[in-house]
């Protein structure tokens, strides 16, 4: 009877750490595997800051101690297995998807709670005095001093929620912000924002009253909107600087893509000396990419990526040029010194194209071409325009040097698989910023590629609320402010840069 009811308790040994599921106790093995769970998780040697504190960091690390069983799900807490279900269900709504979400988002609370109590992360020693004061001992160099001096005012940003403002009460605060996109003088943002029952609604965003003090915008809303993807959008020079917006919407059904070409001017009380300008349309297939041409050799044109092809288009006169290419066209931007357009594609290529010269057949028309290992989401030429900054896929930013057709630096901490996020460049301050798919905004040091601040979105991490951001030293035109400004959901937030 005892030999039985031994047999009786091991059965039930599963529900915790110690002893694992059911198994066979052969010369000793089962001794030794009880020996190994009970030994406590070391912390690993090259471990940063933050991984002691990072919930999925503990959450995997005493996952890997007590043994996995196929089919079900250890919490610590509870001290036992719980059985997961391949999807949701009402009864028992325990999931891989769901375990993931609560330890992503235990730990973007966490950091939320640090910076509302101002727990900022900077080094020992890092503050204005002491490094003034190394500089003038000569401790530090010109780059170091600048490139620290920047990572204190990134991690003294402060988060304050922007209050928006609209002729149209029904219009502010009522759609969200899917994105946004700066004018060349940051003075106004245009929005792209979700409808509650499908589609999507333009906006432009005021930024002349955002102040030091004053965290005012005002918005003004069209009744333009569409039913259809916005894919792609950039600001275009028409009749005079940022005079229009460029966007490309995704058929549906039977309706073919289009390129969208709306005057700043419709848009009530931007510029209300402005005349209403040129609103036109162009059919085209579904089109993942946009830009606008500035240099005066290919005056009014602009180009549309397309799936596997190349569209450049005159606006006045309608005329086009098509390059076939062999992949999807993801990213695009023309340079400013010559009429040369900058493509990166889906197979993880990026190429040159010369707008003047026509497409030949058995001519090769690619000037420069790089080769990224994922689908490139994002491209960014530099003032000078002997380096390009490009993102992929698989989470890689790499800064490459134009004339030697080499990668000169590796921006780590971004992570990305699937979606096609934009690149922020400012070459003034010497930053880069871009938001993760997993919802964070990281800023680095253009220089040495350090990674100087991870910013949580204040809402919860989804698919649909990634946040969308904008980078100035002048936010608001020549008097504005610096700062970045982060879209998401209905709310629009500012994080001063003084």
């Amino acid at each position: 009877m005892r030999r039985h009811y031994g047999r009786g308790k091991e059965k039930r040994g599963w529900s915790g750490p110690k002893r694992g599921p059911r198994r066979h106790r052969r010369s000793g093995h089962g001794s030794r595997a009880g020996s190994l769970e009970q030994e406590e998780p070391q912390t690993p040697v090259n471990a940063g800051p933050s991984s002691s504190g990072d919930p999925s960091s503990s959450s995997s690390t005493q996952n890997s101690v007590v043994p996995e069983l196929p089919g079900f799900y250890y919490d610590s807490e509870k001290n036992r297995y719980f059985r997961l279900l391949p999807g949701h269900n009402n009864y028992n709504p325990l999931t891989k998807e769901s375990i993931q979400y609560k330890v992503v988002e235990c730990k973007r609370l966490r950091l939320l709670e640090e910076e509302d109590k101002q727990k900022k992360k900077t080094r020992a020693g890092l503050n204005s005095s002491v490094l003034l004061q190394k500089r003038q001992l000569g401790l530090l160099s010109s780059t170091s001093y600048c490139r620290l001096v920047h990572e204190l005012k990134v991690n003294c940003m402060q988060r304050r929620k922007i209050e928006i403002h609209s002729p149209d009460s029904s219009v502010a605060g009522t759609n969200n912000f899917k994105i946004i996109v700066a004018d060349v003088a940051c003075e106004r943002i245009f929005t792209v924002n979700d409808v509650e029952h499908g589609g999507c609604k333009y906006g432009i965003i005021n930024l002349s009253g955002l102040g030091k003090e004053s965290l005012t915008v005002e918005m003004y809303d069209n009744l333009y909107f569409t039913n259809r993807k916005v894919n792609s959008v950039c600001w275009a020079s028409l009749t005079h600087p940022d005079s229009h917006v460029l966007l490309c919407l995704m058929g549906i059904a039977e309706t073919p893509g289009c390129a969208s070409l709306l005057p700043a001017s419709l848009f009530s009380s931007t510029n209300p000396g402005d005349r209403p300008g040129m609103l036109c349309s162009f059919k085209i297939s579904t089109a993942w990419s946009c830009a606008w041409c500035l240099n005066p050799q290919a005056d009014n044109c602009f180009s549309t990526g397309l799936t596997r092809r190349v569209l450049v288009t005159n606006v006045v006169t309608g005329h086009r040029q098509t390059f076939g290419t062999s992949s999807d066209v993801l990213a695009q931007q023309f340079a400013r010194q010559t009429p040369v357009l900058y493509n990166g594609c889906r197979s993880g290529e990026i190429f040159s194209i010369d707008v003047r010269q026509r497409n030949r057949k058995g001519q090769s028309w690619k000037a420069i071409r790089l080769f990224h290992g994922s689908a490139v989401t994002s491209i960014h030429l530099m003032e000078a325009e002997h380096y390009l900054m490009a993102a992929d896929m698989a989470g890689k930013i790499k800064l490459w040097d134009l004339r030697t057709t080499k990668c000169v630096k590796q921006y780590h901490g971004h992570h990305n698989e699937y979606a096609i996020l934009p690149l922020h460049v400012n070459e003034e301050e010497g930053l880069l910023t871009a938001v993760g798919q997993d919802c964070y905004t990281r800023i680095w040091s253009l220089q040495d590629t350090h990674l100087l601040r991870t910013i949580p979105s204040p809402h919860p991490s989804s698919k649909d609320a990634i946040p969308s951001v904008v980078f100035s030293s002048r936010l608001g035109g020549r008097r504005g402010v610096p700062g970045l400004l982060m879209a998401v959901k209905q709310d629009l937030y500012h994080f001063s840069y003084i």
